[in-house]
């Protein structure tokens, strides 16, 4: 069969269309997921100073509760048949989903960026290994230019690609990464590593709390946008919601624990303090060089390729006159612009830490809207009506008041406002810090407050503004009300 480029944007996928099913999505998550721009978050706890059996408790904490929080947001697109962003739109109107779009693009254009930055100081380290390649900053350009090609094709070309590719490197990037742990084993320690000088955030418990943050509920928040990329391709009349769930649970887990605990288990075997990619490249036998090299290679460009197609479909969702290649082909180039900016300037842990702190606080309040809005319409939504603003349209259950819906909107910047005041980064300390003891409960603030804050808006039934039609007009009401779709929620 011949390969074709995918024409879906955020439009509603034909149920003949949705021939995927549960284990495509554990394929996908696993595949996908299992590259150093997964595996790098899991050097983070021992780069604050703890050691192994901490290191090991506060990613699984993290990723266990956030896969919790992310996992049912799968059965929304399973419903909708289209991407989250736009789904959202029955919570915030079809114009208040761009909070949506927005969140998921700045999620996406990160990970995408710090998959092919990680990913390509590796291989600068391995070939000037094997071949001597100077590392100066044209082998740095060379490097990232081949990745971020490679990225785009399999972004451009679109999701029976990518998932082609996610099936081939599931197998593959699992038996490299046990090849890696025979090839570190001799060295590994449970000690913290010394040259980290103590405990990041000075005591152990403010500490363990950033490291469940950053580097374990971090993981699965950065799929509240991406999940409904992959399941408006199954059919819900082929596949029960319950395994759709239970695939995402698993591919979730499995695809975040793996490649972040074999980060933390090299980062103790090669003392791996202030830099990964360097010392992770150093301390390899020569017999692992090329697994590595081919793990740096093929898993960050599926990663990549993932993060950069759900990029492409935000940004058509941003901009529906805009087609999908194209769009993926714009963000491709900010993406790869961020690459370099964070290899000349920033500091890896820094940047890592600041970037899905901020990112998860922002996050987590939609996510929480999002789903608390599916709960209450029972999974029912109206297809047709999501896709007004795509159609350049007006109307539809989902207007709100000019296509916003202000309650929602309001509840997310609240809560997003609240996890901002709460965060704990390495250059800036919330002022709400100082009631959590110094401990970052951002993603906690964020969510609670904007979920509690969109219940207290919601209006009472019998009340005048339950009375009042949530369109613009009573004409708009009056021609679109017999749709059979959910109530606004």
């Amino acid at each position: 069969m011949p390969i074709s480029i995918e024409q879906r944007g955020v439009d509603t996928i034909p149920d003949e269309e949705r021939s995927s099913g549960p284990r495509d999505l554990v394929s996908i998550l696993l595949g996908s997921n299992l590259c150093l721009g997964v595996i790098i978050f899991g050097w983070l706890p021992p780069s604050f100073g703890l050691d192994w059996w901490s290191s090991l408790s506060s990613i699984v904490v993290g990723t266990v509760a956030g896969t919790a929080l992310t996992a049912p947001l799968a059965l929304i697109s399973l419903r909708t048949a289209t991407n989250l962003s736009t789904s959202s739109g029955a919570q915030f109107g079809v114009r208040g989903r761009l909070v949506g779009s927005v969140v998921g693009l700045l999620l996406a254009l990160g990970y995408t960026a710090l998959t092919v930055w990680i990913g390509g100081d590796v291989m600068v380290g391995v070939l000037r290994r094997l071949f001597g390649l100077p590392v100066d900053g044209v082998a740095y350009a060379l490097v990232y230019a081949v990745l971020a090609g490679a990225t785009v094709a399999g972004a451009v070309y679109g999701y029976r690609v990518l998932l082609a590719m996610s099936r081939v490197l599931a197998i593959g990037m699992t038996a490299l990464l046990a090849l890696g742990v025979l090839a570190y084993a001799p060295h590994f320690t449970t000690s913290a590593i010394p040259e980290t000088g103590g405990y990041l955030l000075g005591g152990y418990w403010p500490t363990w709390f950033l490291a469940t943050v950053a580097a374990g509920l971090s993981g699965p928040i950065a799929f509240i946008t991406l999940l409904g990329d992959y399941t408006r391709y199954i059919s819900p009349a082929r596949h029960s919601s319950r395994r759709v769930l239970h695939a995402t649970w698993l591919g979730l887990i499995l695809g975040l624990l793996v490649p972040q605990l074999f980060g933390t288990f090299t980062a103790y075997a090669a003392r791996a303090a202030a830099d990964y990619a360097g010392p992770l490249v150093t301390a390899s036998p020569a017999w692992y060089l090329i697994p590595l090299l081919l793990s740096a290679s093929a898993g960050s460009v599926g990663n990549a390729g993932l993060m950069l197609y759900s990029m492409g479909l935000d940004l058509d969702a941003i901009l529906p006159r805009a087609s999908r290649a194209r769009a993926t082909y714009t963000v491709a180039i900010v993406a790869t612009a961020c690459v370099f900016i964070g290899h000349y300037t920033w500091n890896a842990q820094s940047a890592m830490t600041s970037f899905v702190l901020l990112l998860t606080a922002i996050g987590t309040p939609w996510a929480v809207i999002t789903l608390i809005g599916f709960v209450r319409c029972r999974g029912v939504y109206d297809a047709d009506a999501l896709q007004v603003f795509n159609r350049r349209a007006r109307g539809g259950i989902y207007w709100y008041r000019a296509g916003w819906n202000v309650r929602a909107t309001v509840s997310w910047a609240v809560g997003a406002g609240f996890g901002l005041l709460g965060v704990s980064l390495p250059s800036y300390q919330g002022p709400l810090l100082s009631l959590t003891g110094g401990v970052d409960c951002s993603f906690v603030l964020s969510g609670l407050v904007g979920g509690v804050t969109y219940l207290l808006l919601q209006p009472r039934a019998g009340s005048a503004f339950s009375a009042r039609p949530a369109f613009e007009d009573e004409a708009v009401q009056a021609e679109t009300g017999g749709l059979g779709g959910a109530a606004p929620q």
